[in-house]
């Protein structure tokens, strides 16, 4: 198998990791109610970072992330030529543990539903689309006491997260993302865990943000994450619920274009104002 190839299904093998761990918490919260608190599903999604770049991060890197993917390319760290292959491997990663999370809780999809007094495709529905891809405010959260879907009381609900507060919220918390993984991941950085550690401190990192941000928009941080299960549920019946569902442009400027802009935010302000602080031990030399 040529060594490339190898390297793209390692990258695609780490994402479906990611979000078989991530998603699925989340399904086991949303479905079965059996996560007690939001810290659980985020220290399981952080765990699947950490679990995902032990995995393949000697072959891949375990960039698992199309955005993290453009920040190193942008910063230099990571050549233009292979982002296009490497963003179509996390997508497809990405799809393919959404539809093996459909067939595994495809009963409880169902339940969930039915108990909610909605069908697939209708606006209510995005409670069980939200199990893949996000929304925000997060659509759980507006559930009367009663458990039954109520328009009105999304149509004040959604009122608590306007368009600015999400797009803010992706950028700055994608941002300390990348400023970490930066951080964590450099060699000349004293500070740095060791090499081994790395990936435990990025999942960390993962899972406090979640807890930040996650009742505000679910916590994207990763286009592949988002969109990769988004449009697998537009396949399988959600249709226009899940995409572009009710937040509309939201699925490309929150979702995508806002973790793609806080990673390079996040890496820039470490190559540019932190890197330069360090000497590389091999020639005394700063940045």
């Amino acid at each position: 198998m040529p060594p490339f190839v190898r390297t793209l299904l390692a990258e695609g093998l780490g994402t479906f990791i990611l979000v078989l761990f991530g998603c699925g918490a989340v399904h086991s919260a949303v479905l079965t109610g059996s996560q007690s608190g939001l810290w659980q599903v985020a220290i399981v999604w952080g765990s699947g970072v950490a679990f995902a770049a032990y995995c393949v991060g000697g072959v891949s890197g375990a960039h698992i992330n199309p955005a993290m993917t453009i920040a190193l390319a942008v910063w230099g760290r990571f050549p233009w030529s292979k982002v296009g292959p490497y963003i179509a491997v996390q997508l497809a990663g990405a799809i393919l543990a959404a539809a093996a999370l459909f067939v595994i809780y495809g009963p409880n999809l169902k339940a969930k539903e039915e108990a909610l007094g909605v069908r697939r495709g209708e606006l209510g529905s995005m409670v069980t689309a939200s199990c893949y891809g996000e929304f925000y405010p997060n659509p759980g959260l507006a559930v009367p006491a009663d458990g039954k879907w109520s328009d009105s009381a999304w149509a004040t609900f959604k009122l608590r997260v306007t368009f600015l507060q999400a797009f803010v919220a992706e950028v700055l918390c994608t941002a300390v993302l990348a400023l970490v993984v930066f951080a964590a991941t450099d060699g000349r950085n004293s500070a740095a865990p060791a090499g081994y550690l790395a990936p435990l401190v990025i999942g960390l990192t993962v899972a406090c943000l979640i807890s930040i941000i996650a009742p505000l928009t679910q916590c994207c941080l990763n286009p592949a994450r988002d969109f990769g299960p988004r449009l697998f549920t537009w396949f399988a019946g959600w249709g226009s619920a899940a995409l572009p569902g009710p937040n509309g442009h939201g699925v490309v400027t929150v979702y995508i274009l806002a973790p793609i802009l806080g990673a390079i935010a996040g890496g820039g302000i470490y190559d540019n104002l932190l890197k330069p602080a360090f000497v590389d031990k091999g020639t005394g030399r700063r940045g």
